[in-house]
């Protein structure tokens, strides 16, 4: 199916067809996003890492969670982004046991700094008028309701 071409059946797209769509525009998205990310210096995971704590403050194991990488590799990329200044730890109120990773200023001019240079992202998204952005953010926000929290996952 073309990117721009009707569902094959001519009303409602399939689940495979929406699956295959989706499966572009993220792709789309992240090469978008890991391109920005080396612009100032940071892998994707480093960027994906500053974003997902944009959002808010985390334990170093929850951020390995949401980023879907092991304990031990969590711990390089916020070395990595705590030795440039961009986050810093900080025990948490509740369990001194527990590392919270915090987003400093400079990571937080970093990671918006990563998005304004999402030049592909950002034309695409320019060229929807406001009723299609906001059925477009009422829609992800249904698909991927546990995503809204925050600035999400990637980017």
């Amino acid at each position: 199916m073309a990117a721009n071409s009707p569902p094959s059946s001519g009303t409602a797209p399939t689940t495979a067809e929406l699956i295959e769509r989706l499966a572009t525009s993220f792709g789309l998205y992240y090469g978008d996003f890991t391109l920005a990310a080396a612009t100032v210096g940071l892998t994707p995971s480093q960027a994906k890492a500053l974003s997902v704590l944009r959002g808010a403050p985390a334990p170093m194991r929850a951020l390995a969670t949401t980023l879907a990488c092991d304990a031990s590799n969590i711990t390089g990329i916020v070395d990595r982004l705590e030795k440039r200044e961009l986050v810093r730890r900080e025990p948490s109120a509740t369990d001194r046991r527990v590392k919270n990773v915090v987003l400093t200023a400079l990571g937080e001019e970093t990671i918006d700094t990563v998005r304004a240079r999402m030049h592909g992202t950002l034309g695409a998204l320019d060229t929807l008028d406001d009723a299609d952005r906001g059925a477009l953010y009422a829609l992800l926000g249904r698909v991927f309701p546990h995503g809204t929290g925050g600035s999400g996952s990637t980017g």
